[in-house]
């Protein structure tokens, strides 16, 4: 059962060529993301991670993991911070703020965080599980 206040982090990193399929499935093809002699003429020197990608995450977490099975993700709000890079392990940080038991719903707070502990993506899911938030 979920608490207001739980926390659940989970570590993971993406590869280059993980970041090359992401921008063959989507379409978004931009070179800041796949091209390295483009990347270094920009601010970031070197390719960056689709942000869409790290957010995607959040998915696979809330479906499998925390709280798992049975979860639908309803809504998702995101802010971009700073950017991400190929391998590099990132912290995602799932905080419960509120849950809404009358409705089986759950608002969650999403962090993605750099080894650094900066925050480089932020922003609130909305989730719905009848098994784990419960009246």
């Amino acid at each position: 059962m979920l608490e207001v206040n739980q926390v659940y982090n989970h570590e993971f990193s993406f590869s280059q060529e993980e970041v090359n399929r992401f921008a063959e499935v989507t379409g978004d093809k931009n070179p800041v993301h796949t091209d390295p002699d483009y990347a270094a003429k920009t601010l970031f020197k070197r390719p960056i991670m689709h942000g869409m990608l790290g957010a995607a995450l959040f998915s696979k977490v809330f479906g499998t993991l925390f709280p798992g099975e049975g979860t639908i993700y309803l809504k998702q709000t995101l802010n971009f911070l700073k950017p991400m890079y190929v391998d590099v392990t990132y912290t995602a940080v799932f905080t419960v703020k509120e849950l809404l038991k009358d409705k089986n719903r759950a608002v969650v707070e999403t962090l993605i965080k750099n080894p650094d502990g900066l925050v480089c993506t932020s922003g609130e899911a909305s989730i719905l599980n009848v098994e784990k938030i419960k009246n």
